[in-house]
């Protein structure tokens, strides 16, 4: 597989060859004879059943795109910690930036005393942003929290209370951000009510048989109805869902989007916390549409596994809140700046973006030869933008049903044999690809080959 990343890429972040785990000095309050049969029921007893895991094993250690249990058994990781890995289970930059800081000071609350390392993730924030505008940055910890402070920030600069969001979307757990989520299970469920004046739009989408000509009626069809456009401060959306199946939003929606804004003095704010930072091939993913957002949220692969989030947009606009209206105690983490910053680089110095693009290709090509070979008729769609791909899986072509057991059968199989897989999508029928950019062409085709076995049993399974 050709690949545009330096070639020095691999092998600085790949110390050890492919099965064998790496010396560690690494310090573990795990017993090393630990089993993941007996933490499991150490979690079942202190962890609230809401919290779910996809993978019934612990971590060890991992490096790049390889993760390793309690049990020593190695795994290939396509999953990225539900895409905040671009830059790969620790990238030895991030985390020798992370240590340095940490030798320094771990804490001080930039609302009490400053650091520069805030000021300057917030000025490589800015310049990497689409548009030619003045912008400016806040940092916080967590995706729902840049959502919040998103809307915060619209409400406060347009002085309106309304945000429209898109149906599949999805903009984080906490009590606001749910009522942007558009899809009850499992989020949603039993927690309402939510907050008044959010409204949501359709989404286009083919599985549905909805256009964007038809998303568009709908939007203009909401304004006449709930959504009185000179009340709305802003409308979210994520330019690839992440959550609701990894589907781009169309160009051509997105820039009908930043006209109608235009038109009603309404904010677009572009939810980026699992697109950024070069899963799409883009810094963001908006950047294909060549449409410019007033506010971007981002998060995730922006530290490299350390957490840290933030709200970037027009100078104007971020600073319509008072002193002391954003904010918060653990935000922007010096720790967590470094990281970001180191992880920024090394996107940049290792050539990730193009990286993604190449990767992208590759798994389209692939999953179409594995389609046709291992489920005839089952592999109903391929899409995404970059590495930022997803398949979804049917019961078959005539009536496009779609197969939530066959993922989940997927994804048992791909485990037991050593890959860590995601579903996704609004009916829990897609697998989605969220590997670590850094990951060596060499762990990228084992890992297609374990799905693919993976695939062959799970459709065998499903069709006894």
């Amino acid at each position: 597989m050709a690949s545009t990343a330096k070639a020095k890429t691999d092998k600085k972040h790949s110390k050890t060859a492919a099965g064998a785990k790496p010396k560690m000095s690494v310090v573990s309050n795990t017993p090393a004879a630990q089993s993941n049969a007996a933490l499991l029921a150490r979690r079942e007893a202190a962890v609230a059943r809401g919290v779910a895991s996809a993978a019934p094993v612990f971590a060890d250690y991992a490096e790049n795109a390889e993760l390793w249990d309690v049990e020593g058994k190695r795994y290939i990781d396509f999953a990225g910690g539900i895409a905040v890995l671009n830059t790969g289970h620790r990238h030895p930059d991030v985390i020798a930036a992370a240590k340095a800081q940490e030798d320094r000071f771990t804490h001080t609350s930039f609302q009490v005393v400053q650091y520069e390392a805030y000021v300057a993730l917030a000025e490589k924030l800015n310049a990497l942003a689409p548009g030619k505008h003045a912008k400016k940055s806040l940092l916080v910890t967590t995706g729902a929290e840049a959502v919040e402070n998103a809307v915060k920030i619209a409400r406060a600069a347009t002085g309106r209370p309304g945000i429209i969001a898109f149906t599949g979307g999805y903009h984080g757990r906490t009590l606001l951000t749910l009522g942007m989520t558009g899809k009850i299970s499992p989020y949603k469920k039993d927690v309402g009510p939510f907050p008044a004046d959010i409204y949501r739009a359709p989404f286009p989408s083919v599985r549905d048989g909805i256009t964007v000509e038809d998303a568009l009626i709908g939007l203009q069809n909401l304004f006449l109805t709930d959504a009185q456009p000179e009340r709305v401060a802003a409308i979210i959306i994520e330019p690839v869902l992440g959550e609701g199946g990894y589907t781009p939003v169309p160009f051509e929606m997105m820039q009908a989007l930043r006209e109608i804004c235009d038109k009603h003095g309404i904010l677009l704010i572009s939810d980026e916390i699992q697109a950024g930072f070069g899963r799409t091939g883009k810094w963001f993913a908006i950047e294909h549409s060549g449409v410019v957002p007033d506010l971007i949220t981002v998060a995730k692969s922006m530290a490299g596994g350390y957490p840290i989030a933030g709200v970037i947009g027009r100078a104007d606009i971020m600073d319509a809140m008072a002193p002391g209206g954003l904010g918060g105690t653990y935000g922007g983490n010096p720790v967590a700046c470094a990281a970001a910053l180191a992880a920024i680089d090394a996107i940049e110095n290792e050539g990730l973006l193009e990286r993604s693009t190449a990767l992208g290709a590759h798994f389209r090509a692939r999953f179409a030869e594995i389609g046709a070979r291992s489920a005839p008729f089952r592999m109903w769609d391929i899409r995404g933008l970059g590495a930022m791909l997803a398949v979804e899986f049917v019961t078959d072509f005539d009536s496009a049903k779609p197969d939530a057991a066959l993922v989940k059968s997927i994804c048992a199989h791909a485990l037991k044999r050593g890959l860590i897989l995601l579903g996704c999508g609004m009916h829990g029928n897609a697998l989605r690809i969220m590997v670590p950019l850094t990951a060596s062409d060499e762990i990228i085709e084992e890992g297609l080959a374990i799905f693919e076995a993976a695939l062959a049993d799970a459709v065998a399974e499903t069709t006894a």
